[in-house]
């Protein structure tokens, strides 16, 4: 049943870098770039997690992957508000 959960979340991320691919490909914009790729090392994350049979998600190596993955986030946000004059 895990592997089953885990499979259901990578895809729904892979779903979801999917739909900002589309916008960051009419928009040229660094914002759903860096969402996409946010959403793809999750997916990927998951897929190593159900693959290696570790489903304890405190190991550091899946930590700091999802680490890398939110830090895109945080990125992306700061890059979108920051002011242009900047």
């Amino acid at each position: 049943m895990n592997q089953f959960l885990m499979g259901a979340i990578a895809v729904g991320s892979f779903a979801a870098g999917l739909f900002f691919l589309r916008f960051w490909r009419s928009t040229r914009d660094r914002f759903f770039l860096y969402l996409m790729l946010s959403f793809w090392i999750e997916a990927g994350n998951r897929i190593a997690i159900a693959w290696t049979g570790a489903f304890n998600e405190d190991l550091p190596e899946f930590y700091l992957i999802r680490l890398l993955s939110y830090g895109l986030i945080l990125a992306a946000i700061w890059h979108k508000n920051r002011s242009p004059d900047a």
